[in-house]
């Protein structure tokens, strides 16, 4: 995923950050979408893998929100994950974003 030979993933962030790559500017997705994505039910374990995602925004860890709409964390501040999604089209209103207009939805394997 990365020219740096430095940067050491497990299989669970390689799979992650390749389908994370797939969502397209101005879409979202939950933690649980991604999780399941990748055939796993480990949705917090999602939210330390972008956390600690070494190649953002290539890997746009910003578009990855809670399941019930709310933006969540992002590690450079909230106000900088609203901020990017903004910039995208995507629309936040009381810190809530309409999953049914903005929510990505992965094609099966």
């Amino acid at each position: 995923m990365s020219s740096d030979s430095s940067v050491r993933l497990s299989i669970f962030q390689e799979k992650l950050y390749a389908r994370l790559r797939q969502v397209p500017a101005g879409k979202v997705v939950t933690y649980q979408d991604l999780a399941q994505a990748i055939g796993s039910k480990a949705y917090r374990a999602v939210g330390t893998a972008m956390n600690k995602n070494p190649f953002a925004p290539d890997v746009p860890c910003h578009r990855v929100i809670k399941a019930n709409g709310e933006v969540g964390e992002y590690a450079h501040g909230s106000a900088a994950k609203i901020a990017l999604l903004l910039a995208e089209g995507v629309e936040i209103q009381h810190n809530r974003i309409d999953l049914t207009r903005f929510r990505y939805h992965f094609a099966a394997d």
